[in-house]
């Protein structure tokens, strides 16, 4: 226990010690608040054309966990890159071999590496939804549209929306142990989850057998996690699954990655 405290403190101390984090975590407020204020101001001024009838998009009551939820549903990249880059950054920088003669015990240092992602993707979950949740209640008050604030189910969804966030941070630090080369990893996450993924689950909502499969996708089942994506009403497949059931897929996605990265990358001798 002694040595995974202090596997933690310095897992802690390497990410406040640099930038990227306040970074990613102001980049992350403006992102999602602006995409959650914007849709919400488009249905506070042009009601009638965002509900047109066909249009498929939410009124009244639905409207706001599906504004709300834009904090996981376009935020969820960012907890993933900073898991990533907490393994990656010190094989581009040759710190890992400090580690492990620091620490010399592996399995250890990368529990302290997961827990750490999950706790600072839980950090910027609660920032992102600040931002959502802030500007996007803003925006419905003043187009007199419920903010449904006082509701317990909104806050259930809100706190579903950190586990999410907190489960991508764990997925992030898997996929950055499976995939030790930063530029690699990167590219990996952003091409998955901003082309791959989205345009399989937009085929999954024109093609029913594919529809079974698509929900059982990462971005998938952190939407089925939360409850609530806008993603959904664009036409793509997902949101079948229970919330409980959405959790531990994708918990079971970053355990999956750090196993086989511990199994390959994190078993080599380190130069």
């Amino acid at each position: 226990m002694t040595t995974y405290l202090r596997s933690l403190a310095s897992e802690f101390a390497k990410v406040f010690q640099t930038r990227l984090w306040w970074l990613l975590a102001i980049i992350l407020v403006g992102y999602v608040g602006t995409a959650a204020g914007g849709i919400a101001l488009a249905f506070a001024f042009a009601p009638e054309a965002m509900s047109a009838p066909g249009a498929g998009l939410p009124v009244g009551d639905a409207l706001a966990p599906l504004v709300y939820s834009m904090a996981s549903a376009t935020g969820f990249v960012f907890p993933v890159i900073l898991g990533a880059i907490s393994v990656t950054s010190e094989v581009r920088h040759r710190t890992l071999t400090t580690t492990f003669t620091a620490i010399p015990r592996r399995g250890i240092v990368l529990a302290g590496k997961a827990t750490v992602g999950l706790v600072m993707g839980a950090m910027l979950g609660v920032l992102a939804f600040v931002a959502s949740v802030g500007l996007g209640a803003l925006a419905l008050g003043l187009g007199d549209i419920d903010t449904r604030l006082g509701e317990s189910d909104i806050w259930a969804m809100i706190a579903r929306g950190v586990l999410a966030m907190a489960l991508w941070g764990f997925v992030g630090v898997g996929l950055g142990v499976m995939v030790p080369s930063q530029i690699g990893s990167i590219v990996a996450i952003l091409a998955f989850t901003q082309f791959i993924e989205p345009l399989v689950r937009l085929a999954g909502g024109l093609i029913e057998p594919l529809g079974e499969v698509v929900k059982f996708l990462p971005g998938a089942s952190g939407d089925a996690l939360v409850g609530a994506s806008f993603y959904t009403l664009m036409g793509g497949a997902g949101i079948e699954l229970e919330w409980w059931q959405g959790a531990l897929l994708l918990a079971g996605y970053g355990l999956l990655f750090l196993l086989i990265g511990r199994a390959t990358f994190w078993r080599r001798d380190v130069t």
